[in-house]
């Protein structure tokens, strides 16, 4: 089963161009059709009043701050089917889950203006949703005559006032020409129109990106083209495109034998768009050491208790946070940097065909049996893809474990919007010398931490590291 969100539609009766949003989205409320009933009282005296049928529109929510389009699993309901007010009406996939959305108002489902599999902007018209049976086929007329270009990817408007109408390929030319521009042509152009008195800006160009050339002017002045030596320099830029588009389409590698193209997912674009966004973010990594035997004799004592690894790791980063702020800051302007009021620990977590991190909120402060099963709720949730967003968008700190595939050190890509995050190795035996030059046996795992060099400095990184290995190495506070 899905989670559960919902969706606005949208009615006026006073107002047909007031909109209503769903957080960052806003669809605009169609205006309702007309319907005139006449009333005569006995003493005859006429009075009309105008009825508006409401027709409202269902538009794709944003399920979360970095949505910017939905794609349909499924629609609950069929068209025509009747809704009741908190019914879900269709599954929406977001960027990191499925959602099921509902309905604010009694009516039927007039039509489906987004099909299953089809993906539409935040904010665009998904559906209609008719009050009441009657207006059925009148929303469906709506939708009808609304433009298919609000599913999938948006394509632009024809042009309306275009020199070659014919011309309807969407090449850099036609692009060029749609609608009111800065005129380009060659300085040989320009003299002949001066010449021939041709309006330069009634002239459609042939050459690259619509530029006008001197042949466009002759033609336009009706003239022959010439044979002189100006004519002829407008047709090597005309082909010039041709091998750059060449050298552009040869850049990539080709395609081994029997290699196949796969669309990303909207996780799987989520997470290229961050990893992307991160890379304009100064960062530096510091590794340490730490002493795991203390914290593998906890383990073991509070693991049939169902406590996990993953929220003691979690617990000892928020404590050793508490302590060290500036490592739970974040800068997202580039100008100045927020000290965040809550310590919400984000956990990588791998799920089929993607990554997702939910959030321990307020990690510092929960009990470690409360944040355990608080954990699993979690991860539960993620694997369903029903996680709602503020359950995977509001951490101010993260940490990736991958001790239990036996990898002894990485580094992790710091996410944006967040000061640091914590990459845990596995715990390994490793043989140590103390301080009077006797060797042991201990286990140790090593931490590294990829910070935000905007905020966090070496200094704060290496204290923050220090009072973590202090909490682990003695971890009876993680139990209080």
């Amino acid at each position: 089963m899905a989670a559960s969100s919902s969706f606005l539609s949208t009615a006026s009766l006073s107002n047909p161009k007031s909109t209503i949003s769903f957080a960052s989205s806003v669809s605009p409320a169609p205006v309702p059709s007309l319907r005139r009933v006449v009333f005569r009282s006995p003493s005859s005296h006429r009075r009309v009043m105008t009825v508006r049928s409401k027709i409202r529109e269902i538009f794709m929510p944003a399920l979360s701050s970095t949505m910017t389009e939905g794609k349909i699993v499924s629609w609950i309901k069929t068209e025509g089917e009747k809704l009741a007010k908190g019914e879900s009406v269709v599954v929406v996939e977001s960027d990191k889950a499925d959602m099921d959305v509902e309905t604010f108002y009694d009516g039927y489902l007039a039509a489906i203006v987004v099909g299953e599999g089809e993906t539409a902007p935040v904010g665009a018209a998904i559906g209609l949703l008719a009050e009441t049976e009657a207006e059925i086929e009148e929303a469906k007329n709506k939708a009808a005559s609304k433009p298919s270009s609000s599913a999938v990817v948006p394509s632009p408007p024809p042009a309306t006032s275009s020199p070659a109408p014919a011309i309807a390929q969407p090449s850099p030319a036609a692009a060029a020409s749609d609608g009111p521009r800065k005129t380009v042509a060659t300085p040989h152009a320009k003299k002949l129109a001066k010449q021939h008195k041709v309006d330069i800006g009634s002239v459609a160009g042939t050459g690259p990106f619509g530029r006008i050339t001197a042949s466009d002017v002759e033609a336009a002045a009706g003239l022959a083209p010439t044979v002189t030596p100006p004519p002829p320099p407008p047709l090597p830029p005309a082909a010039a495109p041709a091998p750059t588009a060449k050298a552009t389409t040869t850049s990539s590698p080709p395609l081994l034998p029997d290699a196949s193209i796969v669309p990303f997912t909207a996780m799987q674009s989520a997470v290229s768009k961050n990893m992307i966004e991160s890379l304009s973010v100064p960062t530096f990594r510091v590794g340490y050491p730490v002493n795991t035997d203390a914290l593998d004799a906890l383990y073991e004592k509070v693991k049939p208790k169902g406590v996990t690894m993953t929220a003691i790791l979690a617990k000892a980063a928020g404590m050793a946070l508490a302590q060290h702020p500036v490592v739970n800051a974040s800068c997202k302007d580039g100008k100045s940097f927020s000290y965040n009021s809550n310590i919400n620990v984000a956990v990588a977590v791998a799920i089929n065909g993607g990554l997702i991190t939910p959030v321990l909120q307020d990690a510092d402060k929960l009990d470690l049996y409360l944040l355990s099963q608080k954990w699993k709720e979690l991860v539960g949730k993620a694997r369903s893809k029903q996680l709602q967003p503020h359950e995977y968008n509001s951490g101010t700190f993260t940490l990736s474990n991958l001790g239990m595939f036996g990898v002894d050190r990485f580094d992790a890509i710091l996410p944006p919007g967040q000061g640091a995050i914590m990459a845990v190795g596995a715990s390994k035996p490793t043989v140590v010398a103390d301080k009077d030059g006797f060797f042991s046996v201990k286990n140790k795992m090593l931490v590294n931490v990829t910070a935000d060099h905007r905020i966090v400095y070496g200094a704060d990184l290496a204290a923050f590291l220090q009072t973590f290995a202090k909490i682990v190495e003695n971890p009876d506070s993680l139990t209080l």
